[in-house]
This record gives structure tokens, sequence and C-alpha cells, in this order.
């Protein structure tokens, strides 16, 4: 499932709209990536939204 484990970001809905203001369904996808990570000396691997990894790697 496409779904953040650290901060639990998962696909959001809403609308199109098109010049005219007809709406249709579409879906806002979050940028996961499997990446790996130190936890308790271990390394991980962990489904992670960018904007954790980019906290991550700050925070270190």
């Amino acid at each position: 499932m496409a779904k953040c484990d650290y901060c639990g970001k998962q696909p959001m809905f809403g609308n199109n709209r098109s010049h005219s203001l007809r709406a249709t369904k579409r879906q806002f996808k979050p940028n996961i990536q499997r990446v790996k990570v130190m936890e308790k000396g271990h390394l991980v691997s962990r489904n992670l939204c960018s904007t954790c990894i980019k906290a991550l790697t700050k925070n270190v």
C-alpha cells in the first residue's frame, strides 16, 4: 500500500477541474520510496515519503 511508515501519508482524493469547471475524480499520490534506515543500530527497509526522507537526513 502507498503509505508512509513514518508520517502515515497516503493517497488523497479530489477533483480535476476543466476550463468549464466540470469536475472529474482524481487521486493525489504521495512520493513513497523504499529506503534503508538505521533503527537501534540495525538497517531496516521502510516505505517513506520524500518529505520524511529529507527530514531524516537533515536531523543526522
